[in-house]
C-alpha cells in the first residue's frame, strides 16, 4: 500500500512537532524547512488536525501549533484518517454489497486486499506518534520482499 502524500506529510510533521515542541508552539514554517515540506501544503494538513482536535493552535508572536495531547496517546491512524481516506486496497466502497467489477461482482482477489487493508489499518492503529520519535517500531528492518531476505519457493530448475 501506498499511503497518499498528505499522509505521508502529516506523520512526518506531527513526529517533527513532537520532538521539537517540549510544550511550546512550533511553527509550521519551521516544520516545512525541517521537512522539505511545503508550507502551503501544510498549513492545509494542519487546519483539518487543528479541526479534529489532534492539535491546538496559538496565535501571535511565537505562535504556532503544539500537540493537543501526549504523543503516547496519538495513533498514527487517527492522523492518516483525520488528512486521508479511509485505508483501503480494494475498489469497492466500504460496506457495500456492489463490488467492483464490471458486473458489479466482487473481483476474485476482493477478500485478500480487503484482509491487507485491515491489517495496515491495524498496524498504523496500534503505532503512537512517541513510538515513532523513540524508533519503537516493531517489523522494522530488512524488507520481506527483497531477493536476500526471502528465498524462493518455486521449485528448482535442476
Amino acid at each position: 500500500m501506498k499511503l497518499s502524500t498528505k499522509g505521508r506529510y502529516a506523520v512526518m510533521a506531527m513526529v517533527d512537532l513532537a520532538q521539537r515542541s517540549n510544550g511550546e508552539p512550533v511553527s509550521l514554517a519551521d516544520i516545512a524547512k525541517r521537512q522539505g515540506l511545503s508550507l502551503s501544503y501544510l498549513e492545509q494538513i494542519f487546519s483539518k488536525l487543528r479541526r479534529r482536535g489532534v492539535v491546538k493552535s496559538i496565535r501571535g508572536p511565537g505562535g504556532g501549533y503544539i500537540l493537543s495531547r501526549r504523543a503516547d496517546r496519538i495513533y498514527i491512524a487517527d492522523i492518516v484518517l483525520t488528512v486521508d481516506e479511509p485505508v483501503r486496497m480494494t475498489r469497492c466502497s466500504p460496506g457495500s454489497p456492489e463490488g467492483c467489477g464490471a458486473d458489479q461482482a466482487r473481483c476474485s482477489t476482493h477478500e485478500l486486499w480487503e484482509a491487507l487493508g485491515n491489517q495496515i489499518y491495524g498496524f498504523l492503529n496500534s503505532v503512537t506518534v512517541a513510538d515513532v520519535c523513540a524508533r519503537r517500531i516493531s517489523g522494522t528492518g530488512q524488507p520481506a520482499w527483497t531477493n536476500t531476505a526471502r528465498r524462493s519457493t518455486a521449485p528448482s530448475a535442476n
